[in-house]
């Protein structure tokens, strides 16, 4: 016999009070969200998911000697997500009681066609996991506590530029600047997601612009950290402002580069930003979803060089794109992108797989709850080759050294351009002079069939990423790999 006293019915609902925990995201979440996604069942909905969020930010400047700007923010909200065959809405509140995210999954209903059930009808209860509680297994809830204040953060800062002023020469203006992003999610779905976690993102960098007459120059540079509250306090500002200042001392008097098509050498670290742009975003499934990508149906099929691997993953350990889940609770892992130069796999979150039937990678993210999830790169990089870097550089005539890459465009379908804040001339193998002015020109599905060598430094380094979502961390990188030709305005 089915036992009915103990279930929930629909007119029971204005009565019902929750003692969720206020000052974190805990088990108490349970029962409340629970209800709710077994009221967005009766009604209809073929799918649900909750994402709550608490943020505690705050980023600092200083220009020449002085702190200019301190600007924090704290912010909490959720986000619901309904969905009904392929189609979905999303639907945003900064009222997390159980009445504001009940109003909140209401509305999202409206939007899909569904109502409330009736007053008599049963909810039916949605068996959530136990809690996977990420934040508390690997110690996180007292990060926050540990990290500088912010009288140390004006303190580091103008250090810093101090700094510069000692190391660099024909200054024009010196800045640097500091963010802390801390974040605390929930995610609780109708398929039994119950998960939250703790994110600890802090990024530090300078940038200096020198001029000499007619003869300018602006270099930047940038670290990042996940979850080390004392990575401003081991930033080394002073390495930092050695390796900055000789890069603006030698670009202030350099050559601009000659226009013309070269064999380009691209150094690792930040260099990999060309291969998250021009190809990294055309794996996302939402570019499959807009049909704004050519390898929509290449998987399996050869896009690149054979010495080309690449993989896109939440867990290098402290790198800028790690996360522990996604913000659809699924676990991070890696994904194998290009295995020598054969399209493996795609990035895709809940909607992408539903939506283009490539499995979900753990790449559901978004810049905070005001945004749904959307398939996103966490860190993206092109893997270790088989060549040295005295063979790379031997295998050029004469060529671009592209050392340090600056902002850039691309389109849709991956056309691009790039600057090059840092480059020189490569003769017989060599290095010669510096050269200024470079911009790469070239189209995806082009470059990376001529990516011909890959080196065996790998380093990875901070990026920001912008697409549907919002702007998200992420990581890129490479080893110096050489371009067998492309395209290089200048002069």
């Amino acid at each position: 016999m089915l036992i009915t006293d103990n279930l929930l019915v629909s007119k029971q609902l204005p009565t019902l009070e929750y003692s969720s925990t206020q000052e974190r995201f805990d088990d108490t979440w349970e029962a409340p969200l629970s209800t709710l996604l077994g009221l967005g069942r009766a009604a209809g909905a073929d799918f649900i998911e909750f994402f709550l969020e608490r943020v505690n930010y705050i980023s600092c400047l200083a220009e020449d000697d002085t702190i200019t700007s301190i600007t924090p923010r704290l912010s909490t909200g959720a986000g619901v997500r309904v969905f009904l065959g392929k189609a979905d809405c999303y639907v945003t509140t900064n009222d997390l009681s159980f009445n504001g995210l009940k109003a909140a999954l209401e509305k999202a209903l409206g939007i899909m066609g569904l109502q409330l059930p009736a007053p008599n009808a049963f909810i039916p209860e949605i068996n959530l996991e136990l809690l996977r509680d990420y934040a508390t297994k690997r110690g996180k809830d007292g990060w926050l506590p540990l990290c500088s204040e912010i009288r140390e953060m004006g303190e580091v800062l103008i250090d810093g530029t101090a700094q510069l002023q000692r190391t660099a020469s024909h200054i024009q203006s010196r800045r640097a600047t500091y963010f802390r992003d801390w974040q605390e999610v929930l995610v609780a779905a109708s398929d039994g997601t119950f998960a939250r976690d703790i994110r600890l993102t802090q990024s530090v960098g300078f940038n200096l612009l020198c001029a000499d007459g007619a003869n300018r120059t602006s270099i930047a540079e940038r670290a990042g950290n996940t979850s080390d509250p004392n990575f401003l306090r081991t930033w080394d500002y002073k390495e930092a402002s050695e390796h900055i200042s000789e890069s603006a001392g030698k670009m202030l008097y350099a050559d601009y580069v000659e226009s013309g098509t070269y064999p380009i050498i691209m150094a690792n670290h930040f260099g990999g930003v060309i291969f998250h742009e021009a190809c990294g975003h055309l794996l996302e499934t939402t570019q499959i979803e807009r049909k704004t990508t050519p390898f929509a149906d290449k998987k399996g099929e050869k896009i690149a060089h054979e010495s080309l691997t690449a993989w896109d993953e939440g867990r290098s350990e402290n790198a800028f794109g790690t996360i522990d889940m996604d913000d659809e609770g699924m676990p991070a892992q890696r994904t194998l992108l290009i295995e020598k130069g054969v399209l493996k796999n795609f990035l895709a979150d809940r909607a992408g797989s539903m939506r283009t039937g490539h499995p979900r990678t753990g790449s559901g993210r978004r810049q905070n709850f005001t945004f749904a999830a959307a398939s996103r790169m966490r860190n993206t990089y092109i893997a270790t080759g088989d060549y040295t870097l005295d063979n790379v550089f031997a295998s050029v005539d004469k060529g671009i050294y592209c050392k340090k890459m600056g902002g850039g465009s691309v389109g849709a379908t991956g056309q691009f351009n790039f600057g090059v804040d840092e480059a020189y001339l490569i003769e017989n193998g060599k290095i010669t002079k510096p050269l200024k002015g470079a911009i790469l020109i070239g189209e995806a599905k082009e470059i990376m069939n001529k990516i011909s060598m890959c080196s065996q430094d790998l380093s990875l380094a901070p990026g920001f990423c912008g697409s549907v979502s919002g702007s998200i961390y992420t990581t890129v990188g490479q080893p110096h790999i050489k371009v067998d030709s492309i395209t290089v305005g200048g002069r």
